[in-house]
């Protein structure tokens, strides 16, 4: 007679019990596609692959330059930047990892926070986002071929 017949019924109890458990923990444990936060948070990149351009009005002296695209493991890295008067006033992200959710939520808090580090430090002399270093050195890179270009 086969061990889980009708002479051990408790093995069998427990054996559908630890079954029952391992699949509701797998279940819980799967994360949503996109949570509402992250796809609210950053607008789609374009699919823009220039390695830099520049427009700008020389009465004005504003002047847009998009940095180099930095390859990084998780996926393109591209800035555009915008100096006015000889100081940095808008650093956008054109190009970044989004091909899946965890893309995207590192980058709803990654690009905030780089582009805020950057018109504050005027410079590409910007920290690391904890969790997001790939981003953050491509984003570096490409800032910083920006304001070469832009001879700032």
């Amino acid at each position: 007679m086969h061990a889980l017949k009708k002479n051990r019924p408790l093995r069998r109890i427990v054996l559908a019990s630890a079954a029952t458990v391992s699949g509701m923990v797998t279940l819980l444990s799967l994360k949503p596609h996109a949570s509402p936060q992250a796809a609210l948070a950053l607008p789609a990149p374009s699919g823009s692959a220039s390695a830099s351009s520049g427009s700008g009005s020389a009465g004005t002296g504003t002047k847009t330059v998009t940095g180099d695209t930095i390859q990084t493991r998780w996926g393109p890295v591209q800035v555009r930047v915008t100096i006015k008067d000889g100081r940095l006033t808008e650093v956008t992200a054109v190009s970044y990892p989004s091909d899946n959710p965890r893309d995207q939520e590192i980058n709803s808090y990654a690009l905030p926070r780089l582009r805020t580090e950057a018109l504050t430090a005027q410079s590409a002399d910007i920290d690391t986002v904890s969790g997001a270093t790939y981003t953050s050195e491509g984003y570096r890179q490409s800032l910083q071929s920006a304001l070469d270009s832009a001879g700032g």
